[in-house]
């Protein structure tokens, strides 16, 4: 039996569709929320099992504190699931300081500062996964999500590199990249007035809004099905690094990368030609 510890639980998302997998699994689940009474009532049918931890992933002591009662409920944490996030949208040039530290802050730091909390424990024990939640986005940048991409750029960065740290501590990372799926995550949109500080970008972000609306629920995308081939890729002999989610997210990364080696190919002679002679 092992314990997960996932961020950001919000019903009809990807926390709650990690918890669920494993508790069917036969698991017992630590649960952060910034709204615990959303999650009361579900997790009463689990009993002991599930713990549900209000804690705002951008306060480094309620990280601390929730890392703390969970091991002290529990006696570990098995699996990390750095689920907690979301998408504010903007031009690169307009959006506002605050807005993009905003951005980071959840998206990236947060990340950092979960998994610090929780790698003590791991390394102690000598075994552990952490899932990191990234998105397409972070593998091709989208178009009035540019802060957004660079964020999750970074993570899986941080992804890569911590990886290969941790491996021979026993302890596996993979980042996983779901394009759009049908969360809650869209549906803010209708809500939220376009703010930019420079007119010139208006029309391309009110483009951006109005296809998050005409999109929301209407994903492709299953969050218990992708959060079901999570699983099934950390079950693998050799599980991969990275796991795209979605078929559209999945050949739209394929589309990009496959362009990137192109664009980098055909500078080949310019790259190669800055290094010193060959004496």
């Amino acid at each position: 039996m092992k314990t997960w510890f996932i961020t950001g639980g919000t019903p009809g998302g990807f926390g709650m569709a990690y918890a669920e997998a494993a508790l069917d699994d036969g698991d017992r689940v630590a649960l952060t929320t910034r709204r615990p009474e959303e999650l009361e009532p579900w997790a009463r049918q689990y009993g002991d099992r599930v713990l549900i931890l209000p804690a705002d992933v951008t306060d480094r002591k309620a990280v601390e504190q929730a890392v703390r009662a969970t091991e002290e409920h529990f006696g570990s944490i098995d699996v990390l699931v750095n689920n907690a996030g979301r998408g504010w949208y903007g031009s690169i040039e307009g959006m506002a300081d605050a807005e993009v530290r905003r951005i980071f802050e959840l998206n990236f730091f947060a990340v950092l500062t979960v998994i610090r909390a929780v790698l003590p424990g791991m390394r102690a024990r000598g075994g552990g996964w952490i899932v990191n939640m990234s998105s397409v986005a972070g593998l091709r940048g989208v178009e009035g999500f540019g802060y957004y991409s660079a964020a999750k750029s970074a993570l899986e960065a941080v992804t890569e590199v911590l990886r290969a740290e941790v491996a021979p501590l026993g302890i596996q990372v993979m980042a996983v990249e779901p394009g759009a799926f049908r969360t809650r995550a869209y549906a803010g949109f209708a809500d939220e007035a376009v703010e930019e500080t420079i007119p010139t970008y208006l029309p391309m972000l009110e483009k951006v809004r109005t296809a998050m609306i005409d999109q929301d629920g209407k994903q492709p995308g299953d969050p218990r099905r992708g959060a079901r081939a999570v699983i099934a890729a950390m079950g693998q002999e050799t599980p991969p690094r990275r796991l795209v989610l979605g078929s559209a997210g999945f050949d739209a990364v394929v589309t990009t990368l496959e362009g990137a080696l192109d664009d980098i190919r055909g500078s080949a002679a310019l790259s190669r030609g800055a290094d010193f002679p060959v004496t």
